[in-house]
C-alpha cells in the first residue's frame, strides 16, 4: 500500500516465503526485494543468499526483529540494506531508491552496531555467495589519494555518526545536493566502496569518537 502510490516504484510481485520468492524472482525482472526474516519453508536469510548468489536482485531485509544475529547474518548473506518495520514510509522509499542505485543502507539505530563490529574485527565479511560464505570484506581503506578538505572531514565525521545526507545538510546549513557531492568526493579520495567503509575509516583514523 505504501509503495503502490509512488510514481517511480512498481510492485511486481509478492511471495509468502523464501522458496516462493525465489520461484517468482527466477521468472520476473526485479530490481529490489523487500525480504522478511522469519518465514516458513525458507527463511529470509537463506533466501537472500540464493537471491544474491544468483544475481536475481538486490535485497533489503525488512523485519520487526531488532536482533544483532539477524542483522549480521543478513549482511553476511549479501543484503544491501536492513530496516525495521517501524521505519517511516519515507525512509522505506528512500532505502529502495538508494539500494537500487547501488548504495548500502542500514537503519540509523543499527549503524553503531555495525561500526563497532567492523572496527573490532577489520575483516568481518559483509557479503556472501550462494554457499553462505562471505566473499566481500570491509578492510580499512588506504590513506587518501588526495587530502580531505576541512568540509569533507566534517562531512565524513557526521557520516560516521550515522547521519543521513539530509541530517548532515541540516547540521552544516548546506543543501543536501552539496552533501551528496562531498560524500562522493570523500569516498573517491579514501578509496571506499560505500558509507560503511567510510565509517570504519573515520573511526580508525580518529575523525570521530569511538
Amino acid at each position: 500500500m505504501v509503495l503502490s502510490v509512488e510514481p517511480d516504484i512498481e510492485v511486481v510481485g509478492q511471495a509468502a516465503d523464501g522458496s516462493a520468492a525465489l520461484d517468482l524472482l527466477r521468472r520476473t525482472s526485479v530490481d529490489v526485494v523487500l525480504m522478511d526474516v522469519q518465514m516458513p519453508a525458507m527463511d529470509g536469510i537463506e533466501a537472500t543468499r540464493h537471491v544474491v548468489g544468483e544475481d536475481l536482485a538486490k535485497v533489503i531485509i525488512l523485519t520487526t526483529f531488532d536482533r544483532d544475529d539477524y542483522l549480521f547474518a543478513a549482511l553476511e548473506a549479501g543484503a544491501s540494506g536492513f530496516l525495521l518495520k517501524n521505519a517511516d514510509p519515507d525512509d522505506l522509499v528512500g532505502a529502495i531508491h538508494a539500494v537500487a542505485d547501488g548504495h548500502a543502507l542500514l537503519a540509523p539505530e543499527l549503524t553503531v552496531r555495525v561500526i563497532r563490529r567492523l572496527v573490532q574485527r577489520p575483516e568481518v565479511s559483509v557479503a556472501g555467495g550462494a554457499d553462505g560464505e562471505g566473499t566481500a570484506r570491509h578492510p580499512v581503506p588506504a590513506p587518501p589519494i588526495e587530502p580531505l578538505t576541512a568540509r569533507e572531514r566534517d562531512v565524513l565525521a557526521l557520516v560516521a555518526e550515522g547521519m543521513s545526507n539530509a541530517e548532515i545538510a541540516g547540521r552544516l546549513f548546506v543543501g543536501e545536493s552539496t552533501v551528496k557531492t562531498h560524500v562522493s568526493h570523500v569516498l573517491a579520495k579514501i578509496g571506499a566502496r560505500d558509507r560503511v567503509q567510510a565509517v570504519v575509516y573515520a573511526h580508525r583514523t580518529g575523525l570521530t569518537a569511538p
